[in-house]
């Protein structure tokens, strides 16, 4: 009796061991080293990459204290024609669950997905690792609900985030660009139009202490990367890219937003390189390279009435090329708030229209009415700005409001020639106060001194931030 008693208690502590076992082993499926990237993107990675012959590798697992979520462990495919949002949505419902998880998206492969948002809040130090390929659906027809077609991948609430990578996301724009909506100008100079509600390729919404950097970005049906609602973000070392008469296509927007910084980063399109919203104050670029596009844009600010918000922001240190506009603030009639504090030093232009140009009277149609109210204009300088403009255009255009001028310009060391041709000597000013502290050329001779009559009721247009 004492035999198989003693029997029956050996075969279970076998059977409880083996258990422990399989759990050790389950509780363990994804922890593995993280993978140290290099931020800069590589050129293999912009092309369509074969798939292994087995997508589903064995589990490599080790017991490294971080935790990495590929993809492929939750069956994500990787050849492109299959839709893998099912295995990201699980890669990153895991991630986000664990302190300083990873979702990775692995090298040699192409990944399709469709319109998804990643919400939060997640533990801290989440990264999301792009080192393959990941593409949009096809163009309009192939896009799955007529209702998601605003936005493409949505980041929504989250804290200490990442994306970063050595890959491409790739949001196959071109099928959108002539849709019959938006006017544009086309490869033979004829007006075509585009885009009808095209989906914004990357969004970051309500979110904060945000790190985007190393990876190409190209082709996007309409805007490439928004921040809306976002505190503390650094963007560093992209490569943004789209055809110069994709319409639409901004670089990266920004609005509603604090404390952001954009560097090192080359950005060609066929919109605004950069553009800053309202409600946007504390931004610093340097280092960019931008162009063909439409420049660096504040506005467009005070639509249908609106109060616009936009200060503190610094531009220095960056390369402003075969652009339509250069350093350009853009507002509509009869809008409200401010515009102040803007620094733009250390600025080379190569073949730039409008290098220096600030429109108070920004108009889409030819029906826009002039109105009592403007958003105010104020503290803006321009210090080291040389290059070579497009003489078809003015290179500096100030055409502020009839009610509320433009105060406290400062230009100092701005050298502008002719990119061929004659030099153009007849800037354009318009109700707008400053001063010059070096001769310019070409020189300005209407920019008024010292402080207008009266610039209305300035109480109106201050703003909290």
């Amino acid at each position: 009796m004492d035999f198989v008693h003693g029997l029956f208690i050996l075969c279970i502590t076998l059977i409880l061991i083996n258990h422990n076992l399989k759990n050790v082993e389950g509780r363990s499926h994804f922890h593995k080293e993280k993978k140290v990237t290099s931020p800069i993107p590589s050129e293999s990675s912009n092309s369509s990459p074969s798939v292994p012959s087995d997508p589903y590798p064995n589990d490599p697992r080790d017991s490294s204290s971080d935790c990495v979520f590929d993809v492929r462990y939750f069956r994500a495919v990787g050849d492109g024609l299959a839709d893998d949002t099912p295995a990201f949505k699980k890669a990153w419902k895991e991630a986000c669950a664990v302190e300083s998880g990873t979702i990775l998206v692995p090298e040699n492969y192409t990944f399709k997905i469709t319109s998804t948002i990643f919400s939060g809040p997640c533990k801290p130090g989440l990264v999301f690792q792009v080192d393959g390929v990941l593409i949009a659906p096809d163009g309009p027809d192939s896009w799955p609900e007529a209702d998601s077609r605003n936005q493409w991948l949505v980041f929504y609430k989250l804290d200490q985030m990442s994306l970063n990578g050595t890959g491409t996301i790739e949001g196959n724009g071109d099928q959108w660009w002539d849709l019959p909506c938006k006017p544009h100008r086309g490869p033979d100079g004829k007006t075509l139009s585009g885009p009808c509600g095209s989906p914004a390729m990357i969004r970051f919404f309500m979110s904060s202490n945000l790190m985007v950097s190393g990876l190409q970005i190209q082709n996007s049906p309409q805007f490439h990367m928004k921040f809306d609602g976002c505190q503390g973000v650094m963007i560093d070392r992209l490569s943004i890219s789209a055809p110069k008469l994709s319409p639409n296509t901004d670089g990266i927007h920004v609005e509603n937003s604090q404390d952001v910084g954009i560097y090192n980063s080359l950005i060609s399109n066929g919109d605004d390189c950069i553009s800053i919203g309202p409600g946007t104050s504390n931004v610093e670029i340097a280092g960019v390279t931008c162009g063909p596009s439409h420049g660096i844009s504040i506005g467009s600010l005070g639509v249908h009435n609106s109060q616009a918000c936009v200060s503190n922001l610094t531009v220095r240190d960056t390369v402003i090329r075969e652009s339509d506009n250069g350093l350009r603030i853009k507002t509509w009639q009869g809008g409200m708030g401010s515009v102040s504090n803007l620094k733009f030093e250390n600025i080379q232009m190569e073949n730039v229209g409008n290098c220096i140009l600030i429109d108070q009277y920004y108009c889409l149609t030819k029906e826009c009415l002039n109105q009592t109210s403007a958003v105010h204009v104020n503290d803006v300088s321009y210090k080291n700005i040389k290059g070579t403009y497009d003489v078809r255009t003015a290179p500096i255009h100030f055409a502020c409001s009839d009610t509320v001028a433009c105060t406290n310009i400062t230009l100092s060391e701005v050298e502008l020639l002719p990119f061929e041709g004659e030099l153009l000597d007849d800037p354009f000013c318009w109700n707008a106060y400053g001063v010059q502290e070096t001769l310019t050329i070409p020189p300005i001779g209407c920019l008024r001194e010292g402080d207008p009559e009266a610039v209305g009721d300035l109480s109106t247009y201050q703003c909290s931030n």
